[in-house]
């Protein structure tokens, strides 16, 4: 039995939620530059859970479910009240949405019906989390979310406490349909692994969340503005991007492994960051970020992945930089949810086996003798 080192190239499933063939990114068969410039997110959520796209009544159904969903229960909120100072939102989130099962009295409910309403639940409740958790640890009170707002322009309303620009409205809606799925990613695979016990949803989604938070994931956006802010200076970017790639240290938010020829989420994000950092007065950050994408694509062939000029998108619409991450859990999650259900569909248990390198035929040498 031979290993191949991170599964690479190893079909682990079959799945009708979305593909990568040939570089060319699909929700249910839809490219995903027809989805970003045209679709909404909560239409993307509708069409992961349902491999198809809402009907008008469908969609406006959702919208509805999804906004009557979106309150935390105030044992929540006092979760987040109790969480000592410096703990990094992800490590917040993944507490609060294991708590949040304690709430659902459909939590072991392992019914189709029953699993869509704690999707629905989950994906209205994680952004109401986040904003929450940041106004807690600024020493304000959590704003509730309104049931006349979308999800995009409720999450940035809640972080805030005023109504949102709609052209930030428009930017957040549209990197939520791009962060939306990506096929069997490290967080989405963990997702499944964990319901393919049987075990719930909202195991699944904490499994998840705990995958996500790593720099490898999607913790590379929060380091692609670190390093942003390192270099202060588009006229820095030369010298700086020069030293590390002479120590040879990886530059975040470049290259993917399962895209040889560029990622086709980061035009639409280049775009946005180029649009917003204007619109901004600090056109430096996408400036440096352009600067950088042509240094390390011309120098070492990689070109820039999906976590690239989110960093500075997100930067431009004020959010902190460790929340970057949990954005992209409030999109991640109509995936996740997806994932699971499709899991549950066809179910087997995932456990494979591992090529041992180990010692062999060594015998027990008793304490006394060793």
């Amino acid at each position: 039995m031979s290993a191949t080192k991170g599964l690479e190239g190893i079909v682990a499933a079959q799945s009708s939620i979305s593909s990568i063939i040939d570089g060319v990114l699909t929700y249910a068969g839809i490219n995903i530059d027809e989805l970003a410039e045209n679709a909404s997110f909560e239409e993307v959520v509708y069409l992961l859970w349902h491999t198809r796209l809402p009907k008008a009544d469908e969609l406006d159904n959702l919208k509805k479910e999804l906004a009557e969903n979106a309150e935390i229960p105030q044992n929540i909120i006092d979760i987040l009240k109790a969480a000592p100072e410096g703990n990094h939102p992800m490590a917040v989130l993944r507490t609060a949405i294991s708590a949040l099962a304690l709430h659902d009295t459909e939590a072991q409910d392992m019914s189709r019906e029953a699993n869509l309403r704690k999707a629905i639940r989950l994906q209205a409740k994680v952004g109401t989390v986040i904003a929450a958790f940041s106004r807690i640890r600024q020493g304000k009170e959590p704003v509730a979310p309104r049931k006349d707002f979308g999800l995009a322009q409720n999450f940035l309303y809640m972080l805030n406490g005023e109504e949102p620009d709609p052209i930030a409205i428009d930017a957040l809606d549209t990197a939520l349909v791009l962060h939306a799925d990506h096929e069997l990613n490290a967080s989405t695979f963990a997702a499944r692994v964990t319901v393919a016990t049987l075990s719930d949803i909202y195991s699944g989604i904490t499994s998840a969340i705990g995958a996500l938070k790593g720099p490898l994931h999607g913790g590379a956006n929060e380091a692609v503005m670190a390093m942003l802010e390192e270099i202060k200076d588009p006229a820095n970017v030369e010298s700086y991007i020069r030293e590390k790639l002479d120590q040879k240290v990886k530059i975040m938010g470049f290259g993917h492994r399962v895209y040889k020829d560029g990622d086709p989420r980061a035009k639409h994000l280049c775009k946005m960051s180029e649009k917003l950092t204007k619109l901004t007065g600090q056109p430096q950050w996408y400036e440096m970020s352009v600067k950088i994408h042509e240094m390390v694509t011309g120098e070492k062939g990689l070109k820039p992945n999906v976590d690239f000029y989110s960093a500075s998108v997100y930067h431009s619409l004020n959010i902190p930089r460790d929340l970057f991450t949990p954005i992209f859990a409030i999109s991640r999650m109509s995936g996740w949810t997806a994932h699971i259900l499709e899991q549950y569909e066809n179910n087997r248990l995932i456990r494979p086996r591992a090529d041992y390198v180990g010692p062999v035929n060594v015998k027990y040498v008793p304490v006394s003798e060793r």
